[in-house]
């Protein structure tokens, strides 16, 4: 009996998608009205964030789907601050606690990102400049650039549904 071996690599393909680093200092929510009005969009909070560590983790995430061109924006957080209690390890008369702040990043290659703008489509994208032209004309953005997402080491980090 003949044995059958599948091969799927090529089977699944990369999802069509463009993703935008964005440098700011701007609250998330701030950020997401400047660039529903720049691009006119309507990017609105999602009611559960995304969750990593067991939910120790959590990025905001605004998100849209234009129903019209088939088209998805996500605007995700990449830097979360955690607050932890560490017990000092020598006896003293006093307790002594310390807060340390732990930084994490959804895309570790990125540190220095504030946001990533994710546009899942299912067709090619080609308003990738016109978007990048808008981005960068909001005064409170320091930069804005495209990102390959073909050497993201973590890509599986921006698979959100």
């Amino acid at each position: 009996m003949a044995v059958h071996k599948l091969i799927l690599d090529d089977a699944f393909d990369e999802a069509l998608y463009t993703l935008i680093a964005i440098h700011c200092r701007l609250e998330d929510y701030r950020l997401a009205y400047l660039l529903n009005q720049h691009l006119g969009i309507t990017l609105s909070r999602k009611k559960s964030d995304i969750d990593y560590n067991d939910g120790q983790v959590s990025y905001s995430i605004f998100e849209w789907e234009d129903q019209k061109q088939l088209i998805t924006w996500s605007l995700v957080s990449n830097i979360c601050k955690i607050e932890e209690l560490q017990q000092s390890d020598y006896k003293s008369l006093f307790d002594n606690q310390q807060k340390i702040t732990k930084t994490f990043q959804l895309l570790p290659e990125y540190k220095t990102v504030n946001y990533f703008l994710k546009i899942d489509s299912e067709f090619s994208f080609s308003k990738e400049k016109y978007i990048l032209d808008s981005i960068l004309k909001i005064p409170q953005i320091a930069t804005a650039y495209s990102v390959d997402s073909s050497t993201l080491k973590s890509k599986d980090n921006l698979i959100f549904s």
